[in-house]
């Protein structure tokens, strides 16, 4: 315990000196929201407003914020937790470059706490950043259309916990495989580019066609994004309901935003996809260990 405590000591102390990785992986959430609120507020106001109008329900422009406040925020969330992981996760690869990771391997300490060291510190360090741009994506919907309630905002906190979790076991097994400052680059461009769409967070999962929806429901971040939004939109609906909003109206743009999600016709209960997200983390952690155990053993 006391290596792994000194491990994990010394990986967040190099990852906040490091002001390059960290300023990096805080700012890129506040650019995102930037984005986000920038460009892709107006898309959403007009997607609920046409809905709604459409449905004969008089929508004030209050309940509408909400509504694309709570989509931009989960999206946002949705996509930071896992991206930060990865750029949070470089000290795995740059200690490869360096040599420290050689000189860490000829001191008497298992592989497997060395591989916890970097996963705890990695978890650390991306719940900080992620945390503040949770911080912020609150404020922001308490600007532009408050209707959540304290349940709602501490399980946003912990969905945020369970992803950054997920985000760093993930980076963690793929990071093991990289051995230079290039190999990080591309997968970093790779992740970012390409994560926003596979979770839903970019474009709703129910926009896509029939077959590419079955292909994404196997994939556990797609929960996770889920969740956030449910619990940041819940008091929406909630709000609608009491508006005397049709239900099938309400129950369409859930199913819209991705709050219903189906998995081969099928809806997937909230606490399903808590054990979803929860297994994964646990199958990706256990296979992290043992991916270093295995390297350690060649090594010697």
């Amino acid at each position: 315990m006391r290596e792994l405590c000194a491990l994990v000591k010394r990986d967040t102390k190099l990852f906040f000196k490091d002001k390059g990785m960290f300023f990096t992986s805080l700012i890129t959430p506040m650019i995102l929201l930037v984005l986000y609120a920038s460009f892709l507020s107006s898309v959403y106001e007009d997607t609920f407003r046409s809905s709604l109008e459409a449905a004969g329900a008089s929508v004030s422009d209050k309940l509408i914020g909400g509504c694309v406040g709570g989509e931009l925020a989960s999206s946002l969330l949705a996509v930071c937790c896992v991206t930060v992981a990865f750029c949070s996760n470089m000290l795995m690869v740059q200690d490869k470059v360096s040599g420290a990771r050689r000189d860490l391997t000829i001191s008497p300490v298992k592989s497997s706490t060395l591989a916890l060291g970097y996963y705890i510190s990695t978890l650390i360090s991306t719940l900080l950043v992620c945390y503040a741009a949770t911080a912020v994506c609150l404020l922001y919907v308490s600007k532009v259309g408050w209707y959540l309630t304290m349940k709602d905002v501490l399980l946003l906190w912990l969905d945020v916990f369970l992803l950054v979790m997920f985000g760093t076991a993930l980076s963690s097994i793929i990071n093991h495989f990289l051995t230079s400052q290039g190999q990080i680059s591309a997968v970093g461009t790779i992740v970012s580019a390409g994560y926003g769409f596979l979770c839903g967070a970019y474009m709703p999962i129910s926009q896509f066609s029939d077959g590419l929806q079955k292909v994404i429901s196997f994939l556990p971040g797609t929960y996770g994004t889920s969740l956030l939004r449910n619990h940041a939109l819940r008091g929406v609906f909630e709000e609608m309901s009491n508006q005397n909003f049709p239900s099938e109206v309400v129950d369409a743009i859930k199913d819209a935003v991705d709050c219903n999600l189906y998995f081969f016709g099928t809806q997937v209960s909230e606490s399903m996809m808590y054990l979803i997200l929860i297994g994964t983390v646990l199958l990706l952690l256990v296979i992290y260990v043992l991916l270093n155990m295995l390297h350690g053993t060649k090594e010697k």
